[in-house]
C-alpha cells in the first residue's frame, strides 16, 4: 500500500465562537492586539479573521450556533515575556489565572474572553 497524497498541508485558521462579533472583535483588537485581516457580511453575521501575530494562523470569530459551550478552546498563544503579558492584561480588566512556573517549563497563564472561551498565553 502506497502511502496517501499529502492532501492537508497545515491549518489556516481556528474559530472561536462568540456570541456579539462587534464585542469580541473589541475585546481581540483593542484588548489583545489582534490585527484585523477581514471583515465581511455573511449570511449568518460576519466574516472575521484576525491575526494574534506574524504567525500563518488565523482567529476567527464565529457567530456562535445557540447553546454552545464555552470553555478551553486549547489554542496557546505565544509572548516573550509571561509575567508582563499577565500584568496587561489583568490591568485591563481581563479573567486571567495566575502565572504558572513549573521547573523546566515555560511560565504560562490562562485567560477567558468575554464569551467565557478559555485560552493560555506561554513564554517563548
Amino acid at each position: 500500500m502506497s502511502a496517501p497524497a499529502k492532501v492537508i498541508t497545515g491549518i489556516r485558521t481556528v474559530s472561536v465562537p462568540v456570541d456579539d462579533q462587534e464585542k469580541a472583535l473589541r475585546f481581540y483588537v483593542d484588548t489583545l492586539g489582534f490585527t484585523v485581516l477581514r471583515d465581511a457580511p455573511i449570511p449568518t453575521g460576519r466574516w472575521i479573521e484576525l491575526a494574534p501575530g506574524s504567525d500563518d494562523v488565523v482567529i476567527t470569530l464565529d457567530q456562535a450556533a445557540p447553546g454552545v459551550t464555552r470553555g478551553a478552546i486549547a489554542i496557546r498563544f505565544t509572548t516573550p515575556d509571561a509575567t508582563a503579558a499577565h500584568t496587561a492584561l489583568t490591568t485591563a480588566g481581563v479573567d486571567t489565572d495566575e502565572v504558572l512556573t513549573w521547573p523546566g517549563v515555560p511560565p504560562m497563564f490562562a485567560f477567558r474572553d468575554p464569551d467565557g472561551n478559555a485560552f493560555s498565553i506561554t513564554e517563548t
